[in-house]
């Protein structure tokens, strides 16, 4: 690991602290909550993948005329990751997609997943993000993290996008999350194996594959670029920032829910 990636660590400290600590995780107490949660979170799930798509459309070839990579290492790397991403296996065995397989685990627990899949209807429609966004019945803060996203996405700049996809994109999955889905399970006579899956097969991919790799990605795209660092950092804890904004969000949502059950 390098020296500046070892700053930036340190400097993101205090945040992914923040992050990691988030009230949200005691929030939670119950299925119902684990839904609420899922129907924001759905949201930084589909982003998620527009940000690797840039990555892939600066760091690999994907026009007809193909030409080689600049780093063969780094394409290598987010072809990797696209793959895992964009194609992957469920647990029936049958290629899908993260995004679809959330959404499958989102019906499976009772999930709505209507806004969702009208909000993607209508960008494949040729609607603009940004004047969507606005017009959606989500959080305030989903909104924001996905435009803050797209901003950085927007910029065209390979290193500010990777900064956004490798320290912006920490998704915290507690042992609470298994804890709650195996209570619910029980009680309800219910399986959310799609759910259970989908959130072992994140943790087995960000941890023991695609973390590591998507460090070197930061270092070979900075190389000796004081700027590019700057950018990196500052990008990175702006993302982080959204992060808990968009938790703070769903932490709303889950209380007015619970409000509302109580009345």
């Amino acid at each position: 690991m390098s020296t500046q990636i070892k700053k930036i660590e340190e400097a993101l400290t205090p945040l992914l602290a923040q992050l990691n600590s988030h009230k949200l995780y005691s929030a939670m107490t119950n299925i119902k909550d684990v839904t609420c949660f899922m129907e924001q979170h759905v949201f930084a799930v589909w982003d998620f993948m527009s940000l690797l798509k840039a990555l892939q459309n600066k760091l690999t070839c994907t026009a007809l005329l193909w030409m080689p990579a600049k780093n063969p290492a780094t394409a290598r790397f987010i072809n990797e990751i696209v793959l895992g991403e964009e194609s992957d296996l469920n647990e029936l065995g049958q290629p899908k997609s993260h995004y679809e397989m959330y959404l499958d685990a989102m019906t499976q627990v009772g999930a709505n997943t209507e806004t969702m899949q009208q909000f993607v209807s209508q960008l494949a429609a040729g609607k603009s993000l940004h004047s969507l966004l606005p017009t959606l019945p989500i959080q305030p803060e989903t909104a924001q993290f996905v435009a803050f996203t797209f901003d950085v996405i927007n910029t065209n700049e390979a290193h500010k996008i990777a900064a956004a996809f490798t320290f912006g994109r920490e998704d915290i999955i507690p042992d609470m999350f298994f804890q709650i889905i195996k209570q619910s399970e029980k009680e309800q006579a219910l399986s959310f194996s799609k759910l259970t899956y989908y959130l072992q097969r994140h943790i087995e991919l960000d941890g023991d594959e695609h973390g590591p790799l998507s460090l070197k990605m930061i270092e070979e795209l900075c190389g000796n670029d004081t700027q590019k660092w700057k950018e990196v950092l500052e990008i990175s804890k702006t993302a982080i920032i959204k992060r808990i904004s968009l938790w703070d969000g769903i932490v709303n949502a889950i209380t007015q829910n619970k409000q509302l059950v109580s009345q």
